[in-house]
């Protein structure tokens, strides 16, 4: 008698989640996409209009930029208490 082989479950698969007339940025492809073409892992959005997700990246770094000259954001330092 053979074994018998559980069946195995998928644990990532490919899910798109969007609809038509939702803009997205592809990080995988590296360009503008219309509804739920790739998985949502994979892109930034949705945007309003393909002008907005064209810039999706500048848009990330300027916000990046932000969050990284914000004092809020940094670690406390070493060996002191942070106060207000």
């Amino acid at each position: 008698m053979g074994q018998r082989k559980e069946p195995t479950m998928a644990l990532f698969k490919k899910r798109t989640v969007g609809k038509p007339g939702e803009w997205y940025y592809c990080l995988e492809h590296k360009k503008v996409e219309e509804g739920p073409e790739c998985p949502a892992k994979d892109r930034f959005g949705p945007y309003a209009t393909r002008e907005e997700a064209t810039h999706a990246m500048e848009l990330a770094r300027e916000r990046n930029l932000e969050w990284e000259n914000d004092p809020r954001w940094h670690d406390a330092p070493r060996g002191g208490d942070t106060a207000d």
